[in-house]
């Protein structure tokens, strides 16, 4: 079935993005197979609302800022096609390439996301940082995660709808939906893009420092959510020959056994203890989706 016989609502998070928005949101109305066009503007100061309305955009309005993530959840819940298409207000994501996760989508894949080439990160830092998380991932999964924290991507709506409790309300959404449908088993396939330089009048919401600190919080919970004893087993083994290392050093200078290292390898065993219960844990989070 081609995806334009099926129903394909596009949900947009924005925040102050009254200089970029209406071309946004036009330029995505003249492709055939968008239905619904959905702008959530997350208690913008500025007339973010009024032009997404005026480009012909429904347009979901939070009183006031609750993030990211917490406008994604409010556009999901509002569309009603069976395909969301997430993509940022700031005009960095092409219209043109919706067709291309579209049709990796409809080949057989559950979420489509598209991957930013090299030189399409904001900046040296965020590129940086982008690359580290996207290593760690795929660590995790145990399969190449290109993109990480990509904002623009294609999904079945039942499918994402059932991870929506799990989504937090800042810009670590991607994050988080990644991960939690590799647990589940689903195909995630990431189609590389190019993106645009922002529009004149927009900037970015994520701060260097504020959110590098919520960034480093991200990725311990990537791994309680993912998989936590490959998280907390190799934190483990650390204090455990720690305590190895330093029992052999107080045994052959003084003969004895110290309570540094017992209190090294008691923290080893409770550590691995407690990844064991969180991995029992996180099972129990996944038990109802159908790999």
């Amino acid at each position: 079935m081609q995806n334009n016989d099926r129903r394909v609502s596009v949900v947009i998070p924005a925040k102050n993005e009254a200089a970029s928005i209406g071309a946004v949101v036009g330029q995505l109305a003249q492709l055939p197979m968008v239905r619904e066009l959905i702008v959530v503007d997350d208690g913008s100061t500025d007339a973010t609302a009024e032009v997404a309305a005026q480009a012909g955009a429904e347009v979901v309005r939070h009183p006031y800022s609750k993030g990211n993530g917490a406008a994604i959840k409010s556009g999901a819940r509002k569309a009603s096609g069976e395909i969301l298409v997430f993509m940022d207000g700031d005009g960095q994501h092409r219209s043109e390439d919706v067709a291309r996760l579209l049709e990796r989508l409809e080949a057989g894949c559950d979420m489509v996301v598209g991957a930013r080439q090299r030189g399409g990160q904001a900046n040296h830092h965020r590129g940086l940082a982008n690359a580290f998380y996207n290593r760690l991932a795929s660590w995790m999964v145990g399969q190449p995660v290109r993109d990480l924290t990509s904002g623009f991507r294609a999904v079945w709506r039942d499918k994402f709808l059932r991870f929506l409790y799990l989504l937090p309300n800042g810009f670590s959404y991607p994050t988080t939906i990644t991960m939690a449908f590799f647990r589940a088993g689903y195909s995630v396939v990431y189609e590389p893009i190019d993106v645009r330089q922002r529009l004149p009048g927009t900037a970015s919401h994520i701060r260097l420092v504020k959110d590098g600190v919520r960034f480093l919080l991200i990725i311990f919970k990537i791994g309680t959510l993912y998989s936590p004893l490959k998280l907390f087993f190799p934190i483990s083994l650390g204090f455990f020959f720690t305590g190895l290392g330093y029992y052999l050093h107080t045994y052959i200078s003084a003969g004895r056994f110290t309570n540094m290292s017992a209190l090294l390898f008691i923290t080893s065993v409770l550590v691995f203890l407690i990844g064991l219960v969180s991995e029992q844990i996180t099972t129990l989070i996944y038990r109802d989706t159908d790999a």
